[in-house]
């Protein structure tokens, strides 16, 4: 019963920094849920292990349960290895007076290590994603979401110590220190540069969203019906002088057979982008031969730019692709196995350039397709590449519900601050949303509905903090905490030898 009772508050825990996530959303719950973890810590590292696991348990579970649409297995796979990260974390740092600061180091880079393995990364229902609409935001432009979750675990990891100095009367400045510390990474962001807005560098964009049917595949929905209901979204915008630039979503056409510019559906959008002026961006899924010297059986997933004379200019290929939505990792393994990869039956090949498309006469956008907005370091390629404003055309239709689409958005928000960039957000089926380098959402669409989010956006230059510097230096600072007591330990005399 004890042991049961143990394990309980760590779970519990978990829960609350789940229901911090969107879309539920209660962001303080994060500090509350993480001090739940922080209230027991044991001696034993055994223990600190399991209470770890099962908070992670927790908070994974919930917060990730669209990947459930994608593959239950591979859900049931994630949440377990994602939390044997965090049970790693829990039992390396020892009772101490520096616990605080090593536990928040710890599990940060248990969020660092999500954010690269395994297959390039899978970084579901991070810290940072919660606290997008709180007060913590503005720390994304000094280092990203590692930067957030650091802050967020070193507050939370002081409270139930804080609560018994406060009980016994023995308040400190070593006991206020982490907070106060926190209290300055909050102060400096809010002096850090975000980058400035380009004179004359408005930019009046028409998002498309065709709208349609939650929780549906591409089998259930054929690629033809999804391009007529944005071309006939977009047959709703009238000829307006103003208007610069149309952008599509992901996977809104699909051609086969034949190269994108060749395709009938490259000719349906010239003929918008001629009635309009202006030009598109629009998602692809397209077969690899025509992009790469490939042979025949793969595909790329990629946005083009499509001019108003109907010449295709430019191309971004996704390079970060979803594993086991896009790819299947271990393809002759699992085959042999008896797994279902026909499921997926070919592998989309990842770009190789950076994280650009060019307008001409318009902007340089930096695009980030889909899954990829989860991940900092794509919008860092495309603004130190020159990108003025950043873009990500997604798809989010296949899921049931709206966890993966509002953590989405507030994935955008982070990247707008981490950048300094406006972002334009762009999906069949919703959210599309526009939102400023400050992350607040100008607009946004509802779920299903036939949408134009139209808005002024700025072209901006200048880079953030983050932008230069990435999460290195935050994993370097985690890791420096995580090992400081370990080192002074090692250090230290033993009684034997005094």
């Amino acid at each position: 019963m004890n042991a049961t009772r143990s394990l309980l508050l760590p779970f519990v825990g978990g829960l609350c920094v789940a229901a911090s996530m969107p879309p539920w959303g209660f962001w303080p719950l994060s500090f509350i849920g993480v001090a739940l973890l922080g209230w027991r810590h044991d001696a034993r590292a055994s223990r600190r292990a399991v209470s770890g696991f099962v908070f992670a348990i927790g908070w994974l579970a919930p917060s990730t349960a669209w990947m459930w649409f994608l593959t239950p297995p591979g859900h049931v796979a994630a949440v377990i290895v994602f939390s044997a990260f965090h049970a790693v974390a829990a039992a390396t740092v020892a009772p101490s007076s520096w616990s605080p600061f090593a536990r928040a180091g710890a599990h940060t880079l248990a969020e660092a290590a999500r954010l690269a393995v395994p297959f390039g990364g899978v970084p579901l229902a991070t810290m940072g994603i919660a606290q997008a609409s709180g007060p913590l935001l503005d720390v994304a432009r000094v280092g990203g979401v590692l930067l957030i979750s650091l802050v967020v675990m070193t507050v939370s990891f002081t409270i139930p110590p804080l609560i018994r100095s406060i009980r016994d009367r023995a308040v400190t400045g070593c006991s206020l220190a982490p907070i106060l510390g926190s209290s300055a990474v909050f102060v400096l962001a809010t002096i850090a540069p975000a980058g400035h807005d380009i004179d004359g560098g408005t930019v009046r964009v028409a998002a498309v969203q065709g709208g349609g049917r939650q929780g549906t595949s591409a089998l259930e929905v054929p690629s033809r019906n999804v391009t007529a209901a944005h071309l006939a979204a977009t047959a709703k915008i009238e000829v307006d002088p103003e208007l610069d630039l149309v952008v599509w979503p992901e996977n809104a056409i699909d051609v086969n057979r034949v190269s994108f510019a060749e395709s009938d559906q490259a000719a349906a959008i010239a003929a918008e982008a001629s009635r309009l002026g202006v030009p598109f961006l629009v998602g692809v899924t397209e077969d690899a031969e025509y992009v790469y010297d490939v042979g025949p059986g793969n595909f790329v997933n990629a946005q083009y730019t499509v001019m108003p004379d109907g010449s295709v200019v430019d191309r971004y290929v996704k390079v970060v692709r979803v594993p086991y939505g896009e790819y299947v990792p271990l393809r002759g393994l699992l085959e042999a196995l008896g797994a279902p990869v026909d499921q997926i039956p070919s592998d989309a090949l990842a770009g190789r350039g950076p994280a650009v498309l060019d307008v001409p006469g318009v902007a340089r956008a930096a695009v980030v397709i889909s899954w990829e907005v989860f991940f900092g370091r794509r919008t860092r390629d495309g603004v130190t590449s020159g990108g003025e404003l950043l873009v990500n055309p997604t798809n989010g239709a296949s899921y049931t519900w709206t966890i993966l689409q509002t953590q989405q958005v507030a994935s955008s928000r982070l990247r707008a601050v981490e950048s300094g960039r406006w972002v334009i957000q762009v999906a069949p089926t919703g959210f599309s949303a526009i939102i400023d380098p400050d992350g607040r959402v100008l607009q946004r669409s509802d779920i299903s509905e036939q949408r134009v989010l139209t808005g002024d956006v700025t072209r901006r230059t200048g880079l953030t903090w983050y932008a230069r510097l990435g999460d290195t230096w935050v994993a370097a600072v985690a890791f420096i905490v995580v090992a400081a007591p370990m080192f002074r330990r090692r250090r230290s005399p033993s009684p034997d030898h005094r």
